[in-house]
């Protein structure tokens, strides 16, 4: 089963989110290809696929699947390249994971189980030609932008583009998906704010207790303590544990400037293309954001 404290959104809205100025395009895909490129966390057919080569629990599986395209890369690149893991964390499965099966092996079984999950949750819709048509559009914009200081998204691109349909709009989503993820940890870097109080950031802006936030509610309390006296002592955090006018103001720079480094994919299509792009994704996003249980 997939654990509650899984993977969330790279650079995602809150509660301030509308009073921020956004780049809305870049935020309206965001909001059309997250479901796509979120698909590893939100079913279950990819963790069955990873599990059939052997895995036990979530957490190899993911670190597995999404750490494949680095090949064979240490404990401490992983870490930096992910960015939001407590201490350890990262090294409890890399090189760990290597042990049971290959970053090759990996990539081919998460795709082939995303696949299937996509393909039961869209049902007829993929076997249309606006599928096709969107498949196309969405991976000229994901192979478009340039790799520099993107590792992610530098790692996913040397990866072959799909042949099946299904599978080139998943790795499509996946690509923009790293890419946006490479800019929102330089946003994050800009305003100083480091990986586990960024996830404090994105639960407080949600109105969520750090301390119930999937993503670190499994951490020492002590260490956690530790995090968020930290961002109060720099004023992110109020004396009643809520966001500060300067934490708000803080996240709302990170996501604006999350939004517009994620844009730049999308300046290769035409306005009509981009418009036909919004408009297919659409009932797409809207039966894979119902299909999700988190």
């Amino acid at each position: 089963n997939r654990p509650t404290d899984r993977e969330c959104p790279l650079g995602a809205p809150g509660l301030q989110q509308e009073e921020s100025t956004v780049n809305s395009m870049a935020r309206r895909m965001f909001e059309l290809v997250e479901p796509i490129g979120v698909i590893p966390y939100s079913a279950d057919e990819p963790n069955e696929a990873m599990f059939a080569l052997g895995f036990t629990n979530y957490w190899d599986t993911y670190f597995a699947g999404r750490a494949a395209p680095l090949g064979l890369a240490t404990a401490e690149v992983v870490d930096a390249l992910f960015y939001s893991f407590a201490p350890g964390e990262v090294a409890r499965h890399i090189p760990k994971v290597w042990r049971t099966t290959t970053p090759e092996a990996a990539i081919a079984a998460r795709q082939a189980g995303c696949v299937k999950a996509l393909r039961r949750i869209l049902g007829d819709h993929v076997d249309s030609p606006g599928f096709a048509r969107a498949a196309e559009l969405l991976t000229k914009a994901a192979t478009s932008a340039p790799f520099e200081g993107r590792p992610m998204y530098a790692a996913l691109r040397a990866i072959p583009i799909p042949n099946d349909v299904v599978a080139r709009l998943f790795h499509a989503a996946s690509l923009l998906r790293e890419h946006r993820g490479d800019g929102h940890i330089a946003a994050l870097m800009i305003e100083s704010v480091g990986g586990l109080e960024a996830h404090v950031l994105f639960a407080l802006d949600m109105g969520m207790p750090a301390e119930k936030f999937g993503r670190i509610h499994h951490l020492p309390a002590a260490q956690l303590a530790a995090v968020i006296d930290g961002m109060r002592d720099r004023g992110l955090i109020g004396d009643d544990g809520w966001l500060s006018e300067q934490g708000r103001a803080v996240k709302q720079r990170v996501e604006a400037l999350t939004d517009d480094l994620a844009a730049k994919p999308y300046e290769s299509l035409e306005p009509g293309e981009l418009d036909e792009l919004m408009a297919t994704l659409e009932p797409l996003a809207a039966l894979l954001l119902a299909a999700q249980d988190w």
